[in-house]
């Protein structure tokens, strides 16, 4: 059975592009100056690492980093003529919008859904990937839906949308907060929490490692985006480059690579 949604349409991420170079002396250009970025001629992306499919670490890898949007994000600063460059951050600070007023990254690529509360500190760009949140456990677990967490715990991570969801919908759950899902599995694989309530396709990598199950799914009209600074210039940009993206066909390759379901 098909777990995923099919990708975003293409008039989803078209957006006619827009002027976002700047005049100030003090923030550096990329080689031709048509984008202004913390660093010259690089593209730095924050993420809180691990948090497989999107994001985990490879020392293999030129970056240091591999993933589903640490791959979008390679070919948004190929689009830009940048060297891409990508952080461990706190996904709290990326979502709080921290690490941007503090210039310590371009972009924030870290499967970040699209809220009003969210954008109230940061300016995302167009939806990039559809999301659901999905509900994990042991197998043999006698937890069968969210209905049955009354009196269960359950562990979820600080400031997400699943954290939010368990708050509305687990009636009677000891919500366990965890700063990222680096912590999180661990915690139920030894059985310090009895389920996890995060996004499907981080639950599904979990559940292919075996023992574990995903009892439900909870469709929650989820999309993320690349976070940046508020009112940032640079999203035009990022939008030409993920409607490029998509144009080539790069955009299908990529997803099917992580998402298709046989």
């Amino acid at each position: 059975m098909k777990r995923f949604l099919t990708p975003l349409a293409a008039g989803v991420l078209a957006l006619s592009l827009a002027a976002c170079g700047s005049d100030s002396d003090d923030e550096p250009k990329s080689a031709d100056g048509s984008v202004t970025t913390i660093a010259d001629g690089k593209l730095t992306v924050c993420a809180d690492v691990p948090y497989p499919p999107f994001e985990d670490f490879d020392k293999s890898s030129p970056t240091g980093f591999k993933g589903y949007d640490i791959d979008i994000v390679q070919e948004v600063a190929d689009h830009l003529d940048l060297e891409l460059v990508v952080r461990d951050a706190d996904f709290n600070s990326l979502q709080g919008g921290l690490e941007f007023a503090t210039n310590k990254c371009d972009l924030g690529a870290s499967a970040m859904t699209i809220t009003e509360k969210r954008e109230e500190k940061i300016t995302f760009s167009d939806p990039y990937y559809e999301s659901m949140q999905s509900l994990l456990v042991p197998e043999g677990s006698d937890i069968k839906s969210i209905d049955d967490l009354d009196g269960k715990k359950v562990g979820v991570q600080k400031g997400t949308t699943g954290e939010s969801y368990a708050n509305d919908n687990a009636t009677g759950a000891k919500i366990v907060i965890f700063p990222s899902d680096g912590e999180m599995w661990p915690a139920l694989k030894g059985g310090q929490v009895d389920a996890l309530l995060q996004d499907l396709p981080v639950n599904v990598e979990h559940e292919k490692a075996g023992g574990y199950t995903i009892v439900e799914e909870y469709a929650t009209d989820e999309s993320y985006g690349l976070a940046m600074k508020k009112d940032s210039p640079l999203a035009a940009k990022v939008n030409e480059a993920l409607d490029a993206i998509r144009e080539s066909g790069r955009y299908q390759e990529i997803y099917d690579s992580y998402f298709s379901a046989k």
